[in-house]
């Protein structure tokens, strides 16, 4: 964690935006943090998220309890401040293109709830990794608990344990805000994230006026493999980018190792399972 928000810091303040940068732990890694930023915690909320067995992420729900912020994962950089380039924006805004490909951010049951709301529902989903809004969408702690534990809600904002997007989704809903994404009319901003772009992300970027403020990996590693990885190293010394290829590609040895054993345990329990 630390090696890309030390990228996603230095990107903000070469952009000129000198906001303090709450930095909300998903775990006790902790490390000294440079001048303007400071860890966030909400003991009760935490504690509420642990004791219901919630993933870690879903710390994030903190963010509904404030007013004017971004908040931002830390497989980020900012292109342009964002402090200015939000300010025309009111009220719940992102920039992700989940509105094509909505799958992780709802379950069939929120998916029946944001249905009753719009058919077309689909453009107020949003990627949890980027979002900023200047109202606070739940006025106390208790107002957002209250709201997850509905029977109808838990499963998605407390028990679903592999993603925090659909519980976030529809607390984010539920709050009547208006959402606003701006890779849609009018404003047709292009897309903030990397794996759009492969390795000509430049000829996107002519006009100015849709040039995204920031670019969120979502998922991809920038592991050097495109060039719009390079956006990210820029903000990196030649030790940090090394350090940090390198933990990605152990990262993605585990993962790729985990799914091994899980395809060859399932593939032993068919044999079993059809052993006469």
């Amino acid at each position: 964690m630390r090696i890309p928000f030390l990228a996603l810091e230095r990107s903000l303040r070469a952009v000129g935006c000198d906001l303090p940068l709450w930095v909300i732990p998903y775990n006790e890694e902790r490390f000294e943090l440079p001048q303007g930023s400071s860890w966030w915690e909400l003991k009760e909320l935490n504690a509420w998220l642990t004791s219901q067995g919630g993933r870690p992420h879903k710390r994030k729900y903190a963010c509904l309890l404030e007013e004017r912020y971004q908040f931002i994962d830390t497989d980020a950089i900012f292109l342009t401040n964002p402090e200015s380039f939000l300010s025309p924006f009111e009220g719940f805004v992102t920039s992700c293109g989940h509105w094509h490909n909505p799958g992780e951010t709802q379950t069939p049951e929120t998916r029946a709830i944001f249905h009753k709301k719009s058919t077309v529902w689909q453009s107020r989903v949003f990627n949890t990794g980027q979002f900023a809004c200047d109202q606070k969408l739940y006025t106390s702690f208790q107002s957002l608990k209250t709201t997850a534990e509905k029977p109808e809600h838990i499963d998605a904002c407390l028990k679903n344990r592999f993603h925090e997007q659909p519980g976030l989704n529809l607390l984010v809903a539920l709050s009547e805000v208006p959402i606003t994404n701006i890779t849609l009319p009018p404003y047709n901003i292009e897309s903030t994230w990397a794996g759009d772009y492969g390795d000509h992300y430049e000829r996107y970027w002519n006009n100015e006026a849709q040039k995204p403020y920031l670019i969120h990996w979502a998922g991809k590693k920038p592991d050097g493999s495109s060039a719009i990885d390079q956006l990210l190293f820029n903000f990196l010394t030649q030790e940090e980018k090394q350090s940090f290829i390198e933990q990605i590609r152990q990262e993605l040895a585990r993962q790729s190792y985990i799914r091994t054993i899980a395809r060859k345990a399932k593939a032993a329990y068919k044999a079993f399972c059809e052993t006469p």
